[in-house]
């Protein structure tokens, strides 16, 4: 009779006996790899001499830079840090279930929300009027805008189960929409913002007519190419769009009528303050994040109403849930119209923000990005996903600010030029390390008597 011990299965998530042993083999291992990828890319460059001649530069040393911190990386990892943590993990005493909550951890969300409306504040304070505008814009303005464009994919990828790749598509229209009604019509921001969710949201409904049948791969090929069609019509239709060259000059926001300039009937000049632009920058970020706010309430409010319910009774199981009476084609609808609609509050906000809206902003790696949000931070989850928008795009931000990076790898490195490298990186990280992003556990709208968390550790064996 054969030992059932022997013969059972190795636990892959064992440690090493010698961990400094499997840290070297991973480490080799680790380096080979990374020399089979990065060879032609990092390696090598193709560059343009005087001549238009094709020039093939070697960058050996790049490479071998690349490789040692790979296989530096690894090592660490496999004979410390795993081990550390396993030990940690062993040595944890078991958590009380009836134990109060620590109050940071309690009311993390409210002090977060805290924090982001005093931020301004605070920049201001320690860097000065004009020398704070770089914060608020690039990191907070910016970085809020791709929150609010992964929540509004949130819905529709996390909540409803159906992955849009073409989401930019309802962007590009709320920032179309935006400038040429202005444009042409001379209508306000509060008037136009709304109108440009509303047509977002049309066009989502008509995106969601001809994919009701469809799932899974057939209907990210369909949200991918209606991305594109959205993109080739701004670029071909010059007569209204302005093709390539885009639409500039668009009309600024006020706040009930005041206009932010340097007219004496300017914000400025109103309240006494000196000229600056960090005024307007900081009226945008309170706007995002009230837009933001927004759109985090109204999500949180319909997951808790039917038509919430019914996107997730989709997203778990199709078949289970026509054979509940749900009608899936409105279910559908309704989630490609109220995601689109968020998409053009967004994009309506970008174009106010950058006062010129061209196709090459609309690209499909904004799409790209924004569902890499999305999953990084866990899908159905809003503070994951604010959590992955903070490091993902502010992480692309302080690229720009690392020039020391230039004394490492040379004068003519760009660090922002390898940021889909990073996010690629990312998400083999988060999705190794936690398989349901930042946030890795799911608590049910609905429940029976207790609400129960459905952990991460599920994913692996398919469960939740």
């Amino acid at each position: 009779m054969a030992n059932p011990v022997r013969n059972a299965p190795s636990n892959p998530d064992a440690l090493p006996d010698n961990p400094i042993q499997a840290g070297i083999k991973d480490a080799f291992w680790g380096g080979v790899i990374a020399l089979g990828l990065f060879f032609l890319l990092i390696g090598l460059e193709t560059t343009q001499n005087i001549r238009n001649e094709l020039v093939i530069e070697q960058r050996w040393l790049l490479l071998i830079i690349v490789i040692a911190i790979v296989m530096a990386g690894r090592f660490v990892m496999t004979a410390f840090i795993r081990p550390a943590f396993a030990e940690r993990a062993r040595s944890r005493p078991k958590a009380d279930p009836d134990a109060p909550a620590h109050p940071l951890r309690k009311h993390w969300q409210k002090l977060a929300i805290l924090f982001l409306f005093i931020y301004p504040v605070l920049i201001v304070t320690l860097l000065g009027t004009q020398a704070s505008l770089k914060w608020v814009d690039n990191f907070g303005i910016q970085i809020l805008i791709y929150v609010m464009l992964a929540w509004g994919l949130n819905i529709v990828v996390g909540l409803a189960g159906l992955l849009d790749l073409g989401y930019v598509a309802f962007y590009a229209v709320g920032a179309y929409s935006y400038a040429l009604l202005s444009e042409y019509f001379g209508l306000s921001f509060w008037v136009l913002l709304p109108l440009a969710g509303i047509l977002a949201a049309f066009w989502g409904i008509i995106l969601g007519f001809p994919v009701l049948r469809l799932r899974g791969d057939y209907l990210a090929i369909v949200t991918l190419a209606f991305g594109e069609i959205i993109r080739l019509v701004l670029i071909n239709w010059r007569e209204v769009t302005n093709g390539s060259a885009g639409i500039s000059g668009i009309e600024r926001a006020t706040l009930f009528g005041i206009q932010f300039n340097s007219s004496p009937e300017g914000f400025a000049a109103l309240f006494g303050l000196p000229p600056s632009s960090a005024y307007y920058k900081i009226f945008l970020y309170y706007l995002i994040l009230l837009l933001c706010l927004l759109t985090a309430y109204v999500t949180i409010r319909l997951r808790r109403m039917p038509v919430g319910r019914a996107w997730e009774a989709l997203r778990e199981d199709e078949i289970a849930c026509r054979s509940l009476g749900i009608n899936t084609t409105t279910t559908k609808l309704t989630a490609f119209a109220i995601g689109a609609m968020f998409g053009g509050f967004a994009g309506a906000f970008f174009a106010v923000r950058q006062g010129f809206v061209s196709p090459e902003s609309f690209i499909f790696i904004e799409s790209a990005v924004i569902l890499a949000i999305v999953v990084l931070g866990g899908m159905g989850s809003l503070p994951g996903i604010a959590i992955a928008a903070v490091v993902m795009i502010g992480g692309t931000e302080l690229l720009r600010e690392l020039e020391f990076l230039k004394l490492i790898f040379g004068n003519e490195f760009t660090p922002e030029l390898y940021r889909m490298l990073l996010f690629g990186l990312a998400m083999v990280v988060v999705m190794i390390w936690k398989p349901r992003g930042f946030v890795g556990s799911r608590e049910p709208t609905a429940f029976l008597k207790e609400s129960k968390s459905v952990s991460g550790s599920f994913t692996k064996e398919g469960h939740g």
